[in-house]
């Protein structure tokens, strides 16, 4: 090892690594997506036993408003990652309010596809498919809203000249939270909309 690269090795700030967020949101989400993969094994075992009532009602659906949707959703994440790191360095994070822009953007597209579901005459009661379809997307509108919640504290947070290390743990988590908002999404949306 040369002189130069050695004194590089030793200058170089050392960057310890944590979980973001606090241990017990950890917990919490673990938990949630629990209980996604258990309904995840539901529309999994549904296309099994009733396959063609299963592609029938997926020809209903709107794939083009899915596939907008996850476009929202991944855009919302990779800003909220952007704006926690914007955060962390202090700088302010402009990012922030285009992500919740995307978030609201989800919730009217998914209103939208309801709307034409609906219009389309099929219900929760229609059959199986569309019961499950409207009870777990409405449960991750649902998880979607509460991300709109955490947005708005990373946006106020975003708003402080400096953040102590509690309010950068609370900004953290929230971010946190969005990931899994998004990342139910990416099963859900293939579930529902591709898988044949």
């Amino acid at each position: 090892m040369t002189a130069t690269a050695a004194r590089t090795e030793h200058s170089a700030p050392q960057r310890h690594r944590h979980i973001p967020g606090e241990p017990g949101l950890w917990v919490f989400l673990l938990g949630d997506m629990l209980m996604f993969s258990v309904f995840f094994g539901f529309i999994a075992v549904l296309h099994g036993r009733y396959p063609r009532m299963f592609r029938a009602s997926q020809r209903a659906l709107h794939p083009d408003l899915g596939l907008l949707n996850t476009l929202l959703l991944l855009t919302a994440s990779a800003l909220v990652a952007r704006g926690l790191r914007q955060l962390r360095s202090g700088r302010p994070a402009r990012t922030l309010p285009w992500a919740l822009l995307c978030a609201l953007g989800f919730a009217a597209v998914k209103g939208s596809e309801y709307a034409l579901v609906i219009h389309d005459g099929h219900t929760p009661s229609s059959n199986d498919f569309f019961m499950y379809y409207f009870v777990f997307t409405g449960i991750h509108l649902a998880h979607l809203a509460i991300g709109t919640g955490a947005l708005t504290v990373l946006i106020v947070l975003s708003r402080r000249p400096a953040l102590s290390r509690g309010q950068l743990l609370v900004a953290e988590g929230a971010a946190a939270y969005w990931h899994m908002v998004d990342l139910l999404w990416l099963v859900l949306f293939p579930l529902f909309y591709l898988v044949a």
